[in-house]
């Protein structure tokens, strides 16, 4: 089949290999980090089993922004599956999308060090809204990606259109929603709280990975 001709002043369409494949190296290196961050800890000889549960705190750390990148990687995948083709502008959006995922590993050693056994209250408050924030900022691009998309129609697969699209919007929109709520929780309620709000969403993530309804390829099977 052959593409449809491109309107006037619309931008070039390139492939999106190479945006897939710069994606999967920074979700990579990110994971690579993370596992960076877990070292044994100093101690004395005997008490090796009391410093390693002395650093509970940045395993529980460790697994949530594992699981936070995990199910980022897997809605990004998710995303380039809607797609055929990309510009320029989509790419900038992506680097922003990106650029949010780096960013995790920050609020991720705040949130290991406030939670360790020097931590006070106020400490955990602040991690937790930290964390929560940049959660939420995150969403944004995912918004402006969707939105993208939305305005050029002619980006996405075969058997995809605006409706499908529009109604992804809603997804960023709770994530950014109600990762605020969680960042209420944790500063006004309790920091503990606020932590298990955060696990809800990236559970929340996980489950919508493939979108709020599957969409149906029309593919054409070879002959």
């Amino acid at each position: 089949m052959s593409e449809p001709e491109a309107a006037p002043g619309t931008p070039p369409v390139s492939d999106i290999g190479r945006m897939t494949g710069f994606s999967d190296g920074v979700f990579a290196i990110v994971i690579t980090l993370l596992v960076i961050e877990l070292q044994v800890p100093e101690h004395r000889p005997g008490e090796l089993l009391h410093a390693l549960l002395e650093q509970v705190s940045v395993y529980v750390a460790f697994l949530l922004s594992f699981g936070y990148v995990g199910v980022l990687w897997l809605n990004h995948h998710t995303l380039l599956r809607l797609i055929r083709g990309t510009t320029v502008g989509l790419n900038w959006i992506n680097l922003w999308l990106l650029l949010g995922v780096v960013i995790i590993l920050f609020p991720t050693a705040v949130l290991a060090d406030a939670f360790a056994h020097a931590g006070t209250d106020r400490d955990r408050q602040v991690a937790v809204v930290l964390y929560a924030l940049a959660a939420a900022a995150m969403s944004a691009p995912w918004l402006a990606f969707f939105a993208y998309l939305r305005r050029h129609p002619r980006l996405l697969g075969e058997g995809l259109d605006r409706a499908f699209v529009s109604a992804q919007r809603v997804r960023p929109v709770v994530g950014m929603a109600l990762y605020l709520t969680t960042a209420a929780l944790g500063w006004f309620v309790n920091p503990i709280l606020g932590l298990a709000g955060i696990g809800v969403m990236i559970l929340f993530h996980a489950l919508t990975s493939e979108g709020l309804r599957r969409w149906r390829t029309r593919r054409r099977m070879p002959a």
